[in-house]
């Protein structure tokens, strides 16, 4: 007997056996048994997710001699003529290839004579979307009114290009995605009923890269047990024969792109090459990597958003809470330009390498999510000094020694807890929202005298946007200092003028600026 391929032989047979599609299979064997069976169907969904599986079962269904409880019997000379592709009862289209006029026309003639054998024909058109327009017109009239005796089953991965008036004439059911832990699991069914060896890490990745298609998973499976013939298979070998890369090395990547090490990163790429891994599956897997640091991280219960083992999800989870959001989304916008950029590059390599750089020096990048990289950047080492009690006069100015022409300077009087506000208030202004959060970085604080809180606007769109929020930052500083305090808005020309008059100086702001980047430097 000629070989037949894995997908092919372990089609599901029955309902029973249909995997991740409960929901359908419940319906159609319930219509089964009530004999409520519709004259027109649409199966959506991805590809290998069991749409012509379902509708050749159910042509059987409708058809079979000795159905019990909506399945068929497969059995009876009507299900053995149909499994074994003699019925005439059964009529497979693929609208790719047959998406004329003229091929529908034969179907609105075939339609008048009732089945050979059995109670109807099923109609089963596959790739439906691909009918020309023509085509989609000709369909129309007999799929709204077809003879008694007729079934059409419309499959298709691209519903949205159907026209409405298909759409209203079937009973739509979307196939789901199969779940990978179901994929592994009856991927271990048939190794073990084969006498195979696979370890289970290796059946489970193969589930993960098929992105819920069953078909994929069992070709990809098929061709492992070809290839490496009577040994174990194993995550290794799957790795090499896929070019893909082990899971562990995605967060080794990102190790290296979160603390800035571009030489780790970039060697990393040179091992992966000389392996012989495929670039674009490499950067296709980093962003899907990204993409689960951001869902662990933000989502604390277990969720079937990430169908992975609990040991592997806790590891994304604790990576990710090292990685500010705005970064992630800064790594998931980068690759994937890169993961379009290399379908047509001469040199896959070199753009990895230079996307590689980029990630781990955000400083070289213009974006918003670069710029804000750099400012958490800042922070950070601001509060590494505050950890180090670097002294550092915010806003009290020393005095000074009169010139004799000159009025004297005056002692600088600042309140504790506005003393207090001033040096945290990179730290405070956290608690806003993002718009209103973003303008109070830019600002400075400071005091002059009685007993307000100057916060020093860069430009006059900033003083009267902040102006028109004066409750609102009140209110916070009152729930976060348990005090009340009395604010003034000015620009930086008219605070430094103010000063001056007061103290016969302007303030320390570029002193202060001074002091931190020597300190900085001295850390580094």
């Amino acid at each position: 007997m000629a070989y037949m391929a894995l997908y092919r032989k372990l089609r599901p047979r029955n309902f029973s056996e249909v995997l991740g599609q409960q929901a359908i299979v419940r319906t159609l064997r319930n219509q089964l048994s009530a004999g409520r069976v519709s004259h027109a169907y649409l199966f959506c969904g991805t590809r290998g997710t069991g749409k012509t599986s379902v509708a050749k079962i159910f042509a059987r269904a409708v058809n079979c001699l000795a159905l019990r409880d909506g399945e068929p019997c497969g059995v009876c000379r009507v299900c053995k003529d149909i499994l074994e592709y003699r019925s005439m009862n059964v009529v497979e289209i693929d609208a790719a290839s047959n998406n004329g006029v003229d091929n529908i026309r034969d179907i609105r003639e075939e339609v008048k004579y009732p089945p050979t054998e059995g109670k109807y024909r099923v109609y089963i058109i596959d790739e439906v979307h691909m009918l020309s327009t023509g085509a989609f017109n000709a369909l129309l009239k007999t799929l709204e009114e077809p003879p008694e005796h007729i079934i059409f089953i419309l499959a298709t991965t691209d519903p949205q290009k159907l026209p409405a008036t298909i759409l209203s004439r079937c009973q739509r059911y979307d196939f789901r995605r199969i779940g990978a832990m179901d994929q592994a699991a009856s991927m271990r069914a048939f190794i073990d009923s084969e006498g195979l060896d696979a370890t289970d890490e290796a059946l489970r990745y193969i589930a993960d890269i098929s992105d819920g298609a069953m078909r994929d998973a069992l070709s990809l499976l098929d061709q492992c047990i070809s290839f490496y013939a009577d040994e174990q298979i194993t995550l290794k070998k799957v790795l090499a024969l896929t070019g893909a890369v082990d899971p562990s090395k995605f967060f080794e990547f990102t190790g290296y792109a979160l603390s800035g090490d571009s030489a780790s990163a970039v060697e990393m790429i040179q091992r992966l090459v000389m392996d012989g891994r495929d670039i674009s599956q490499f950067v296709t897997d980093m962003i899907q990597h990204f993409r689960n640091l951001m869902v662990a991280a933000a989502v604390e219960k277990p969720t079937s958003a990430l169908d992975y083992s609990l040991e592997r999800v806790e590891r994304y989870r604790e990576q990710g809470r090292k990685i500010p959001n705005y970064l992630l989304i800064s790594f998931v916008n980068n690759f994937s330009l890169l993961q379009n950029q290399i379908k047509y590059a001469a040199n896959p390599r070199v753009l990895l390498e230079v996307a590689t750089i980029k990630l781990c020096s955000p400083a070289g990048d213009e974006n918003l999510s670069a710029i804000l990289a750099r400012l958490s950047q800042i922070e950070e080492k601001l509060r590494v000094l505050e950890r180090m009690k670097i002294e550092i006069p915010y806003a009290t100015a020393p005095r000074e020694q009169p010139e004799p022409d000159m009025k004297a300077s005056k002692e600088k009087a600042v309140p504790e807890d506005i003393q207090n506000v001033i040096k945290h208030w990179l730290d405070f202004v956290n608690c806003f929202d993002h718009a209103l959060k973003s303008i109070l970085r830019q600002c400075k604080v400071g005091y002059l005298e009685g007993g307000i809180l100057q916060i020093i606007c860069a430009n006059t769109g900033s003083k009267d946007y902040l102006t028109s929020k004066r409750n609102i930052i009140k209110d916070n500083l009152t729930q976060n200092y348990h005090k009340e305090f009395n604010l003034s808005f000015s620009l930086a020309e008219e605070y430094d003028a103010e000063h001056k008059r007061l103290y016969g100086k302007k303030d320390l702001f570029e002193d202060i600026q001074s002091k931190i980047n020597m300190k900085i430097e001295e850390w580094e």
